[in-house]
């Protein structure tokens, strides 16, 4: 029996980076002017499902929804170890809220096929919203697991999968049948290295877009099918699927399908004119802690 796991996975902007140069006026983030990231709980999520192919082999799926060059991080997808990687992009999906990018995503899955297992993190640090996995799995009408911090078992016989998941104050443990959706919060486990072998092979792995402006810069009397045909047969096309491709329905993508609105964007600056010195004591930080929940800051 063979396990077919797929990992949503996402590129963000590097949110820790951030300072005046990238915020435009209206208090909102210039996202061009950051490094994009392979969104890290996506990352840890992809190493658990890479590490449940080690114990029982089969297949992972890379899926992301996002602009072109998010096929650099499909390439790092690929050099971890994911055997297929595939971009879901088109100017349609633009400006997509939870809602419009989860149904994306599950028509996405529909395409794929059969699977056993989806992991993703439990949220991208661009958003924070933690819907995206939970809708995924409600459009798709499967069980659905989250914040999972560990795998404890998964037994392919009587397709069943053990987790244990974060709450507050502490854990729980879950049982679920396949097939079934796990989010994955921070700290789950610590990704692998790239494989320098997976790198050197798959750093020439390319999608339909970028094998466009292959042949857009070329002067030969080369054709994009060629190209295409040529990477399909060598493992080293990034599939990549278009609004059809899915077969989506255009008002329920990008704009056109997210009912969240944003009425106003405020910047709250913090400022205060006194200021208290607290020794730095065990007692001094007790009562600095005391005072912070009294006055609801905290706790």
């Amino acid at each position: 029996m063979s396990l077919h796991t797929i990992v949503l996975v996402k590129q963000v902007p590097d949110t820790s980076n951030i300072s005046g140069d990238v915020m435009r006026p209206d208090g909102t983030v210039n996202r061009a002017r950051l490094p994009a990231i392979f969104n890290p709980e996506d990352q840890e999520a992809l190493e658990l499902a890479l590490r449940l192919k080690d114990q029982h082999g089969g297949t992972v799926t890379a899926l992301t929804m996002g602009p072109p060059n998010a096929a650099n991080m499909l390439r790092e997808c690929l050099y971890m170890g994911a055997d297929r990687a595939i971009l879901v992009s088109d100017r349609r999906f633009a400006a997509a809220d939870t809602l419009a990018t989860s149904y994306a995503l599950h028509k996405a899955v529909h395409h794929i096929g059969e699977f056993d297992l989806i992991f993703g993190g439990r949220q991208a640090i661009d958003g924070d919203t933690a819907q995206v996995g939970p809708q995924t799995a409600e459009k798709l009408g499967i069980p659905q697991i989250t914040y999972t911090q560990e795998i404890q078992d998964l037994n392919l016989q009587k397709r069943t999968i053990r987790a244990k998941r974060a709450i507050n104050n502490g854990y729980e443990i879950l049982e679920s049948p396949l097939p079934v959706l796990l989010t994955v919060i921070k700290d789950a486990t610590v990704p692998r290295p790239f494989d320098v072998k997976r790198l050197c092979t798959y750093k020439r792995a390319q999608s339909k877009f970028e094998i466009q402006s292959t042949v857009d810069d070329s002067h030969d009397l080369i054709s994009m099918d060629q190209l295409l045909e040529e990477a399909q047969l060598k493992g080293l096309y990034i599939e990549t699927w278009n609004i059809e491709d899915i077969d989506a329905d255009v008002s329920m993508c990008g704009l056109a399908g997210s009912p969240t609105k944003v009425h106003k964007v405020e910047n709250v600056i913090l400022s205060g004119s006194e200021f208290k010195k607290v020794p730095a004591t065990t007692d001094g930080l007790h009562d600095m802690i005391t005072e912070l929940m009294q006055d609801h800051i905290f706790g």
